[in-house]
């Protein structure tokens, strides 16, 4: 109850207010006139009725803003990003699962450890087992939004503590398929996803590179991408049998939309997870992800022959350093790197005795109009 009483002291006369802030806090507060104190909490009156505790009370923003404040925020200020649609979108709707109406105050480093072990420990809609790498695409997009939250100033302090909570990741997966296994696939793909798949087979493309290709980006008999996770543009060339793929793609779509792979309203397909997925199920291939293809591209050229030179420039990997997974599936390079050996019982001086390679023919390219 607030209320307002006069004190009598050495200094003279004052006028005293009494409340209690939304905290349940006892504040007093001494004014020369009455006047004055009266303004004050009728003004203290009213807001807090109003709710609008911040405009007259030394409250923190982030005491009466909800997760859900901040995660209404922050999708309307990253929902034009790339992964926006594709992934961060449905992060945060777990993340609302489970903090939502909780106010951001009460969030500690405790809560974020309990979520994260939770996931861990939740499988994903398939049934798998949760990746380390995919808790911590969860995790870093959480952190982002409580550093925005301290730049939008809702917010004095993240709950995060630095180097904990994110997983040591297993980078070094090589899962990639095999000719029969290629086959198998591609014979249980729906018509929608079997001209995906096979784009992706022939070029070694990302997901979304592959399913954000419009026509205007074939011509010559390259596909030229402007818009890479490296952030560089790379030209990749169309062998013959793709160019016949795309060709009929056209015949069927007959330009009605910008997009390669659309369905039948022209809509550019957001991801294919799902029906992917249901094709690998019933194909038997167990453990694979649509990101294997790129290796499956990768791993069969370098089988049958390429360099890796020539594979580092079509995935666009940014060094060789990248590439050199694939090296231990060149039967070339083990067997250059034995040869240097071949002295070694004369006590001569060690000599490169290989034969040399053949010069490689330049890449077979198909004219696509």
């Amino acid at each position: 109850m607030a209320t307002i009483r006069k004190r009598q002291g050495k200094r003279g006369i004052t006028w005293q207010i009494d409340y209690y802030d939304p905290q349940g806090r006892r504040v007093m507060k001494c004014f020369a006139k009455k006047a004055e104190a009266e303004a004050y909490l009728g003004k203290v009156v009213s807001l807090k009725r109003e709710g609008r505790y911040q405009d007259i009370f030394d409250v923190k923003r982030e005491t009466l803003a909800t997760f859900n404040d901040l995660a209404d925020q922050y999708c309307d200020f990253h929902k034009a990003q790339r992964s926006f649609i594709r992934m961060k979108r449905y992060m945060v709707r777990d993340l609302r699962a489970a903090f939502g109406d909780k106010l951001l105050s009460e969030i500690t480093f405790r809560d974020l450890e309990t979520y994260c072990n939770e996931r861990r420990n939740t499988p994903t809609w398939t049934g798998n087992p949760r990746t380390a790498a995919t808790v911590n695409r969860e995790m870093a997009t959480l952190r982002h939004m409580f550093t925005k939250a301290k730049e939008w100033e809702i917010m004095e302090t993240s709950p995060f503590v630095p180097g904990k909570l994110m997983a040591k990741e297993n980078n070094h997966r090589l899962r990639f398929l095999n000719g029969h296994e290629i086959g198998a696939l591609l014979a249980e793909c729906p018509a929608h996803l079997k001209p995906i798949v096979e784009t992706a087979l022939h070029t070694g493309m990302r997901k979304e590179e592959l399913l954000s290709i419009k026509w205007d980006q074939i011509r010559n008999g390259f596909i030229y991408l402007t818009e890479t996770k490296g952030g560089k543009a790379r030209q990749i060339p169309i062998n013959d049998h793709l160019a016949g793929v795309l060709k009929e793609l056209r015949r069927k779509d007959q330009l009605k939309a910008p997009w390669v792979f659309c369905d039948s309203l022209g809509r550019r397909f957001l991801d294919v997870k799902r029906s992917f997925a249901a094709a690998c199920r019933r194909a038997g291939i167990e453990g694979f992800r649509f990101h294997d293809l790129r290796h499956t591209f990768a791993s069969q050229l370098v089988m049958k022959g390429a360099s890796l030179k020539a594979v580092q420039e079509l995935l666009g990997h940014a060094s060789l350093a990248m590439t050199m997974r694939y090296a231990h599936l060149s039967h070339d390079h083990l067997k250059d790197s034995v040869n240097l050996l071949n002295s070694m019982a004369t006590g001569k001086e060690t000599v490169n005795t290989s034969p040399k390679r053949r010069k490689a023919r330049p890449a077979q390219v198909a004219n696509f109009p």
